[in-house]
């Protein structure tokens, strides 16, 4: 029996939710049946050597040329040009550039930019971009590579993500299925792309309870001498995973005398950022930043409380995680929240709002039996697969 060949695409295997939930669906895919290639922008990060060893790793050997060009300026892209001597270069980037701008079209650009990329010199029966929207990897995938069947996986909120809609008018033209990571996601793109509606379809992250509960027995050293309520957020240290609301809160719960700690298990561009207001707010002790852990249940199952104050999400993995190993959860109100949680049965949904969090948690810390409700019923959703 010839085996399927199927390509999925990302930036790297950083440790991440979009990079764990590729890992989960990978446990589940028959090796007998299915050869599957990854392919990267780079090949690094926290989670590369979880990759199955019967599963092919690659490396986009491209992507090193044209990375500045993406990232850095134009006016800076230019500059490097004229030092390489590369004068014919110029004109064509430059026009090409403020072209796509004045057009608000992105395509124009991305064809620029790529145009000496090769293309991909195997063919398969499904070529995945599988962390859209990102222009790059769904660019490639439409256009430089062949496949039976090309997919789009939407791991995030386009209505809170900026898209270039005329780039990915085209490009969605270029694939046979957009997947989308939840219910509330397939309505935000639907509004945005209604041309593509016909093409979408909800595809959950999957993750395995029994994995989960094995991973949160390991033994780790968590303040094991506090005696005080734990909180534990995980994500990324970003702007819009909420951490800046999070040290906020804690600081006005410190001042009221709660004996909590919280605890952010991520990391990101934002450290050094937090790390200040941490120092200016006297919460060295009691708000810690953990870092990126491969591993980051056994600190879910010791917590008290767990906490995901994001902006915004496409379908929460920390958040099904933490439901997973029972915790008593405060989530704001982003993409997906509530077909993850029954507000008030299983757990509270606010609004991206300090005071509403501040009371939500302190409401959590002063009634005990609350958060024990909360576990009973959370293990009622957990094996009914609500």
């Amino acid at each position: 029996m010839n085996k399927k060949k199927v390509l999925f695409m990302l930036t790297s295997m950083n440790i991440g939710g979009v990079e764990k939930s590729l890992l989960s669906l990978l446990s589940v895919i028959p090796k007998e049946k299915y050869e599957i290639t990854i392919l990267l922008l780079e090949k690094k990060g926290g989670f590369l050597n979880d990759i199955p060893d019967w599963v092919k790793v690659e490396e986009a050997a491209w992507f090193k040329k044209i990375k500045p060009v993406i990232m850095q300026p134009p006016q800076k892209t230019i500059a490097d040009q004229l030092k390489k001597k590369e004068f014919l270069s110029v004109p064509a980037f430059a026009a090409t550039y403020f072209l796509s701008k004045k057009m608000d079209n992105r395509y124009l650009y991305y064809s620029y930019v790529l145009k000496n990329v090769p293309e991909n010199s195997y063919e398969y029966d499904a070529a995945i971009s599988y962390q859209g929207p990102t222009d790059v990897i769904d660019f490639y995938v439409a256009n430089k590579v062949k496949a039976a069947k090309k997919i789009s996986w939407v791991h995030f909120d386009v209505s809170k993500h900026r898209v270039n809609e005329k780039l990915y008018t085209t490009l969605y033209k270029r694939f046979d299925k957009i997947f989308v990571v939840s219910k509330t996601a397939k309505e935000k793109i639907c509004e945005k792309f209604s041309e593509t509606r016909p093409k979408i379809e909800v595809f959950k992250n999957m993750i395995s309870h029994e994995l989960v509960n094995e991973l949160s027995k390991e033994e780790v050293d968590f303040d094991n001498n506090f005696s005080g309520l734990r909180i534990v957020t995980v994500g990324r240290l970003s702007f819009e995973k909420g951490q800046m609301l999070a040290i906020e809160v804690l600081k006005k719960l410190k001042s009221e005398g709660h004996n909590v700690r919280w605890y952010c298990i991520g990391e990101g561009n934002n450290r050094s950022e937090y790390e200040k207001l941490i120092v200016q707010y006297d919460l060295i002790n009691d708000f810690k930043l953990l870092g990126a852990k491969k591993n980051p249940y056994p600190f879910i199952s010791k917590a008290d409380i767990y906490v995901q104050p994001s902006m915004h999400e496409g379908y929460c993995m920390t958040l099904m995680e933490a439901k997973m190993l029972k915790k008593p959860i405060i989530t704001t109100n982003f993409t997906g929240a509530k077909e993850q949680i029954k507000d008030e049965y299983n757990g509270y949904i606010i609004n991206y709002n300090r005071v509403e969090l501040y009371e939500k948690i302190k409401y959590l810390i002063e009634n005990p039996e609350i958060r024990k409700n909360l576990t009973i019923n959370l293990n009622k959703s957990v094996n009914s697969q609500e």
